[in-house]
């Protein structure tokens, strides 16, 4: 009799931890009604407060830490871009952070050097290294946007928590199985659950390290060296305008040479269509005579 009934009693444990598990993208993203106690910064029963504030010694509720993320963009003019590529990259390490990406284009005759970098600067540390990324040049534009992200954090920390206990039940249940279906059941929704458990952990570990790293866009340039297109004096002019049609004659023998084998091949096509028609011409004048 037992053994009948240890069956039932899995499949029906197993039943209830898939109506738990279905539940808990609706239950983490509902809003609490007011008054009721919750973790979500709704105020608990007695008037406690919430879990994202917390009580000051002289008993005022002050807001919890808020999980922001901070990006920016600074555009600097330095005398060697290269060399102050080089600057910035050690300021973000000797700041703990690091050195996303790094670009650098020498300078040419044709083209003035320059640099980009994305540095990845830890929160607490970025105001001190913007201030010193403005010791390298002259600063043309800065730009900081935040965006917090304290509510995506906490769904993110509901959901790995509810995930983790459904998968914690159902390797309990795991154990307990005694059919092959119940075996075969079990693991199914075990594999899909711990697959969705993995995703969210990743997507809180990226979301963290976003927070605790600010990323910073430095654009290192030079001064243009390349001289002004438009003539200051009369003999300037008379150069770029002699310039200019040097330019629009070499353009017209490009164009020529382009053009001179389409030209002698159309020459000779006409050549052979004249021929025929001349031959054909004096046969019929011939006949005729």
């Amino acid at each position: 009799m037992r053994r009948r009934i240890a069956p039932l009693v899995a499949v029906a444990a197993l039943a209830a931890v898939l109506l738990a598990g279905c539940s808990l993208g609706a239950g983490d993203s509902s809003e609490p009604a007011p008054g009721t106690g919750t973790s979500n910064g709704a105020p608990v029963e007695g008037g406690a407060p919430a879990d994202d504030e917390a009580v000051t010694d002289q008993g005022v509720a002050a807001p919890q830490d808020r999980a922001v993320v901070t990006t920016g963009y600074m555009s600097i003019t330095v005398d060697d871009p290269i060399a102050g590529a080089s600057d910035a990259a050690a300021l973000a390490n000797g700041a703990g952070g690091r050195v996303d990406s790094r670009t650098e284009t020498p300078g040419t005759d044709t083209q003035p050097a320059s640099a980009s970098l994305v540095l990845r600067i830890p929160a607490d540390e970025l105001d001190g290294v913007i201030d010193d990324l403005r010791k390298l040049g002259e600063v043309n534009s800065v730009s900081l946007n935040a965006s917090d992200v304290t509510q995506q954090q906490q769904d993110l920390d509901a959901r790995i928590t509810a995930l983790t206990a459904s998968v914690n039940r159902l390797l309990a249940l795991l154990d307990e199985a005694d059919t092959t279906a119940d075996l075969i059941a079990i693991e199914s929704e075990l594999s899909t659950r711990q697959a969705e458990l993995d995703s969210l952990t990743q997507q809180r570990d990226w979301l963290a390290d976003q927070v605790d790293y600010s990323t910073i866009t430095v654009d290192l340039i030079t001064e243009d060296v390349a001289p002004s297109a438009v003539p200051g004096d009369f003999w300037s002019g008379l150069v770029a305008g002699w310039n200019a049609l040097l330019g629009f004659l070499s353009w017209i023998a490009v164009a020529l040479g382009v053009l001179l084998p389409w030209i002698g091949a159309l020459l000779v096509v006409a050549g052979i269509i004249t021929a025929i028609v001349v031959l054909a011409t004096r046969r019929n004048r011939h006949p005729a005579a």
